[in-house]
């Protein structure tokens, strides 16, 4: 029994040393390219659609064209930097890697796919 015991606290023991904390960043692949469908309609789900969907008192956001219209006349970037008006999302800054890739997008012609 005392075997089984040390055996378990072994194992146990090395579970908990193998664990790993990776902070967002160091989750988050790095897009040169990003596409609306690969990266930023992910982005807008996460992060927006939940006041920014259709029948809400804001701009939509559920769309391609939608989320470019707005990239374009520039509101996203800036509310989501806060550099304009009440920072979004309402719940807290997205962490800059999003950020950086919504900028990377729409500096590199809105691609869709």
């Amino acid at each position: 029994m005392k075997k089984l015991n040390v055996l378990l606290l072994l194992i146990s023991s090395l579970l908990i040393v193998s664990c790993e904390s990776n902070t967002y960043q160091e989750l988050t692949e790095v897009v040169n390219n990003p596409t609306y469908e690969a990266n930023i309609k992910t982005i807008m789900t996460d992060n927006c659609i939940g006041c920014h969907s259709a029948g809400d008192q804001y701009p939509n956001l559920e769309t391609y064209d939608e989320v470019k219209d707005a990239c374009e006349n520039g509101e996203v970037i800036c509310r989501i930097e806060g550099t304009c008006g009440e920072i979004m999302p309402t719940s807290g800054p997205m962490p800059e890697e999003l950020i950086n890739q919504i900028k990377l997008w729409s500096t590199t012609g809105y691609l869709n796919q």
